[in-house]
């Protein structure tokens, strides 16, 4: 999943965008919440974590103004205020999650999974496609029984086509996905990931298909 920090505070977006980069997610980071906009007016995200006491504009406005637009990327609030008010009025304006500051990782990285199944339409925290299993708590996959052990960006392209299993998966939208802004990209880097991940499913796994000119798709059987 692609996923923009939006954190005035230095030392804390590094902490998180460090931590989900651990966990297999294509994260990029600005500091303000004009900047945020502008990016987000370019460039797809499915997750925005958003801190409300920015130093330009706030994360309110920063939200309605996506919201405004037509933007559906989910949204995860970062505050250190704990009035109910802020929290009713996030949600209000169409914010997905609400974290409250200082937050213990592992929340942080629960939080971030939940959104990743409701944005998939499954909250169960395992998927199972044909003989593979993936874990999406840990985020172990399992082929016919076999643990398969995978590099970061062979789990975000895994789930960004499992999330959609059975449908195309256009190549620009996966490697939006998979790969954030500030990351160097060779010219074959996604096919690349793409062969290393059919070597490590198998026979047994689920069969990966390339649809020429248009992009790949993970059959469901």
């Amino acid at each position: 999943m692609r996923i923009l920090i939006v954190e005035d505070d230095a030392a804390l977006a590094r902490g998180i965008v460090s931590l989900l980069h651990a966990a297999g997610h294509a994260v990029d980071h600005v500091d303000c919440g004009e900047e945020a906009l502008s990016v987000l007016a370019t460039e797809p995200f499915s997750l925005v974590i958003l801190d409300v006491g920015l130093p330009d504009i706030d994360g309110f406005e920063v939200l309605a103004r996506l919201r405004a637009r037509g933007d559906q990327a989910q949204v995860m609030m970062l505050t250190a205020r704990d009035g109910l008010d802020d929290r009713v009025r996030g949600l209000d304006l169409g914010a997905d999650d609400y974290l409250r500051k200082p937050f213990e990782v592992e929340e942080l990285e629960a939080r971030v999974r939940a959104l990743s199944r409701r944005r998939g339409g499954d909250a169960a925290p395992e998927m199972r496609i044909g003989a593979m299993t993936i874990h999406r708590s840990t985020g172990r996959v399992e082929v016919a029984g076999r643990a398969v052990d995978l590099r970061r960006r062979e789990w975000a392209v895994l789930e960004a086509l499992a999330t959609r299993a059975g449908q195309i998966v256009p190549r620009e939208t996966l490697q939006a996905e998979v790969f954030g802004f500030d990351e160097p990209v060779g010219s074959n880097a996604l096919e690349v990931n793409v062969t290393r991940l059919r070597g490590k499913l198998g026979a047994d796994g689920p069969v990966i298909r390339t649809v020429r000119g248009v992009g790949y798709m993970l059959d469901r059987s």
